[in-house]
Formats: C-alpha cells, structure tokens, sequence
C-alpha cells in the first residue's frame, strides 16, 4: 500500500478521528461498554464454541451493523479508496491468526486499547498500543527486507 501523499490531506483524518471519538463516546454512554471491536465479537463467538447459550444484545448487533454499513455510507459522500492486498491467502490466513491471537493475549485489540484505554489513560492500553505498533513495525520490516519474496 502507497500514500499518496500529494493528495493528502488532514481534514479526512481528523474528520475520522472526530467520527471514531462520537461513535465510541456514545457506545460508552448508550451501553456502559467499552466499543473494543474484539470484545464486541468474543461475546457471542465463546458462546458458540463453547456451545452456551447467547442472547443477543441489540447495542452489539447494532454495532457491528454499523461497521458492515459503514462503507456504503462512506460512498454517498465520497468515493471508496482503492483496495489493493498484496500477499497470498495463505498469508492472510496467518496474519488474521496472530491478530486473533494478538487480541485475546492483550485482553483487547487495537481498537479497544488505542481508542477507549489510551482515552482513560490506561497504562495497560498504552502498553498495548506500544507492542501492537512495535509488532507491525517488526513484521513489515521482517516481510519487505529480510524475506521479500514471502509476502507475495
């Protein structure tokens, strides 16, 4: 993925933050909860695997509704970017699996730590954030100059 980065400009960014900052701050007030996309999930997948019961919960379906919706919104305003993913299958099967994996080992992912834990200036989150960057900083290292030719 490239930047172009004599298009860019602040203003999108800062409108995103704006809408990520409203949208998690009226899941937090609607709900009580922590709008922590991992844990949104978990809910109703351990119920699944574990054969439980589960009943839904309208702020988590709504949610996730949200976030599926999102993109068509997106294009009544302004066209999608264009979506480019450069490794194979097999490469994306194994990052979704550290992601996972990443997520359930710090209690959260990034967007419950990033977001909503660095907001309410958790010292878990902050460490959180820090390994989760430092990770992706380390693999993307790894994959583009150590091992070039494995990521495609």
């Amino acid at each position: 993925m490239d930047i172009d980065w004599t298009r860019f400009t602040p203003w999108t960014a800062l409108a995103g933050g704006a809408v990520l900052g409203l949208g998690t701050a009226l899941y937090l007030l609607g709900s009580g909860r922590i709008a922590g996309i991992a844990g949104i999930v978990a809910s109703p997948m351990q119920a699944l695997f574990r054969g439980a019961p589960w009943r839904p919960e309208v702020n988590r379906l709504l949610f996730v509704l949200g976030l599926l919706l999102a993109p068509w919104a997106w294009q009544l305003v302004a066209p999608l970017p264009a979506a480019a993913v450069d490794v194979g299958t097999a490469g994306l099967v194994v990052a979704g699996l550290l992601v996972g994996f990443g997520a359930r080992m710090g209690n959260g992912c990034t967007s419950g730590h990033g977001i909503c834990g660095l907001s309410r200036f958790s010292l878990r989150s902050l460490v959180n954030v820090l390994v989760f960057m430092a990770a992706g900083f380390a693999t993307v290292f790894v994959l583009r100059h150590l091992l070039p030719g494995v990521a495609a």
